[in-house]
């Protein structure tokens, strides 16, 4: 999802940093205690000795195979030039086969499910504690109260946030030390749940033990989010601070067993990590949950942001409008995305009414881009030459276990995982949608030798029977070739209707792989008449391509390559500069085009997203007082024995 709320801060004070960075990257992870144990309870059928020592030794080894190995070792050493992430991931293979793409838009699809889910399950944990002291206590308010606050500052950035950040996650991480630490004081053997084989016998022997397997995956959660923060935080950085944040979250789920193996009678709907606290710190220690709750709740909200910005520079999502709130790089804010979440993280809490009736379509949510990177990952290793017989066996262990998660959480759609698979599938329809259908399009896309044409358009530009249609005259093409451009360019300067200019210039938006390159190219195809600027902007980087332009048109003055004065005598006395003119070619597809029912259905759910999308004026920050739109049909030659014959 890219860098959020305090990468400058990072890299300037480095405690603070670290700190801010605990905050940021481990939100998700280190507030897990609050829900893990209380749904293991939740989904059994009775507590003893073989549910806790079982469950805590299933919950230390998934944290050691799927956070720490999988993602920590393997996934942060696969990187786009420091970046990671589903998106960072897609553009290292280069091979862009249709299914990588699916796979992409499966995981992205539950990605924005888990955006809805993990705040509506981490803030209603939290307030959840204040049924402990007093039953009359009405959360689902409180919760609602919180969200209206926390996606209300989205719209002002969140700078301010890493000014809180630092002391609620110090006292958060004491917290769990502290209370964790105290029980496990009391109940030392608890720490002999490390043995695998606790968890095997939890499997085999403990009834209902393997749909429990979901609610033990819960203490996963934000690893796939650690690694997108990849490009926060560093590879090494990260090591070092996860080290300490999975010593930490281990004493702490390992207190809250202790604690439940220390009493004789255990409350219905009872939460283990309220519990484990002192009676008189209850009420701090859910103030204090609740401020951690908020914090991972931001991160995961502004991480959103960043995801929905990069799925839109590699067009898998619709173009929706994107605002920076700070000068601070990397930090996007998308309105409709963000009361989108607000309504429904609201709708959530008010139907599901319980965290613990939550843990389903939230596992669901985490485990599905799990699978997918899982796949990606092992493909990436396989195309970079790594040693065949570690890929097949990283995919036997964690596609292995992943899927056993999968199943365990696919028997509780009943129970609201049906939330997960509905909102997923409709996110995924959405990119299927806009993604191919605009490949369907592009396939019929013909393109132009401009060598054919360097006559005409020095002649055009002279052509004084011609009114000039503007003294600079912009395109913006996608031919990649430098000789070349679309044929509905040049049918719109020559045939639609003449358009006379003293200058043409094709600008041409490459989305590079590298996440930050930012950069440009002029060509003088005829010097003075036909300039093309190629852009080569990475998928991290918005494209403001009117200021980059102007930029552009600045370094050329100044080389002394162009002059851009005006092109009427009366202006160009008084140094009045030349006008432009933005041309943007809407391709049309006629009704009557011959296409097989899947591809009818795939432009069926294109047109969908485009009633989503905003034009390409405001999608690359163009004047939209000097940008005209034009359309033209899509044409296809009719095949010989197709066409219609004339008879006498």
């Amino acid at each position: 999802m890219g860098r959020t709320v305090g990468s400058l801060y990072i890299k300037k004070l480095s405690f603070a940093g670290i700190i801010v960075t605990l905050g940021i990257v481990f939100a998700n992870l280190a507030t897990s205690p609050l829900y893990v144990m209380k749904a293991v309870i939740a989904g059994s059928q009775g507590v003893d000795e073989l549910l806790v020592f079982g469950s805590l030794s299933g919950i230390f080894w998934t944290l050691i195979l799927q956070t720490t190995i999988k993602y920590v070792f393997i996934a942060s050493a696969v990187s786009n030039k420091g970046e990671g992430g589903i998106f960072a991931l897609f553009t290292l293979i280069r091979q862009k086969s249709s299914w990588l793409a699916v796979l992409t838009m499966a995981a992205t699809g539950a990605l924005l499910v888990n955006a809805i889910i993990m705040p509506a399950i981490t803030v209603s944990s939290s307030l959840e504690g204040f049924k402990t002291v007093n039953q009359g206590i009405p959360v689902i308010p409180l919760v609602l109260v919180t969200f209206a606050l926390c996606f209300f500052i989205q719209q002002f950035g969140t700078n301010i946030l890493k000014v809180v950040i630092g002391p609620v996650m110090i006292i958060w991480f004491l917290m769990l030390v502290i209370t964790g630490s105290a029980q496990i004081f009391h109940y030392p053997e608890i720490l002999k749940a490390v043995n695998p084989a606790f968890a095997f016998r939890f499997l085999s022997e403990y009834p209902g033990g393997f749909v429990l397997l979901g609610a033990i995956f819960l203490c996963t959660t934000g690893a796939e989010l650690l690694y997108s923060h990849l490009g926060l935080i560093g590879q090494k950085k990260l090591k070092v601070t996860w080290t300490f944040v999975l010593i930490i979250l281990i004493i702490n789920y390992f207190g809250q067993g202790a604690w439940l193996l220390r009493q004789e009678v255990i409350p219905d709907g009872i939460n283990p990590f309220y519990g484990a606290m002192p009676v008189w710190f209850l009420v701090p220690g859910i103030i204090i949950s609740t401020a951690a709750a908020i914090i991972a709740s931001q991160a995961l909200i502004s991480g959103s942001y960043t995801l929905l910005s990069e799925a839109m520079s590699l067009n898998f999502w619709p173009k929706i409008r994107v605002f920076h709130p700070t000068e601070q790089k990397g930090q996007v804010y998308i309105p409709m995305l963000n009361w989108f979440l607000w309504i429904a993280c609201s709708v959530v809490v008010l139907f599901f009414r319980e965290s613990g009736n939550m843990v389903g379509p939230y596992g669901l949510s985490v485990v599905i881009p799990m699978i997918m990177t899982t796949l990606l990952l092992s493909l990436y290793l396989y195309k970079s030459g790594v040693n065949h017989r570690f890929i097949l066996l990283f995919l036997m262990v964690f596609l292995t276990s992943e899927s056993c998660f999968l199943v365990a959480y696919l028997l509780k759609i009943p129970g609201g995982g049906w939330l997960t698979i509905i909102l997923g599938s409709l996110f995924f329809a959405l990119m299927y949608g806009w993604y191919f259908g605009r490949k369907i399009k592009n396939r019929y896309i013909t393109f132009a030798n401009l060598h054919k044409y360097i006559d005409l358009f020095m002649d055009l530009s002279k052509d004084e029977s011609v009114p000039r249609s503007a003294t600079n005259l912009v395109y913006i093409i996608r031919a990649n070739k430098h000789d070349q451009v679309e044929s509905k360019v040049i049918y719109s300067i020559f045939q639609r209707q003449p358009k006379r200019a003293d200058t043409y210039w094709f600008l041409h938006v490459n989305r590079v792989e590298e996440p930050d390159r930012f950069e440009y190219q002029v060509n003088h195809i005829i010097p003075g008449v036909l300039i093309r600027v190629d852009f080569h902007i990475g998928f991290k980087i918005e494209p403001r391509i009117n200021i980059y332009f102007r930029e552009v048109l600045e370094d050329l003055v100044n080389s002394g390559e162009i002059r851009l004065d005006s092109s009427y005598n009366s202006l160009k006395k008084h140094e009045f500069p030349g006008d432009f003119k933005f041309i943007l070619i809407e391709r049309i597809m006629p009704r009557d085009m011959r296409l097989s029912n899947w591809e009818k259905v795939t432009l069926a759910l294109n047109s969908v997203a485009k009633y989503l999308s905003i034009n390409d004026i405001k999608a690359l920050k163009l004047d939209s007082t000097s940008t005209i739109v034009e359309q033209v049909p899509i044409t296809i030659d009719q095949p010989a024995d197709h066409r219609i014959n004339r008879v006498n």
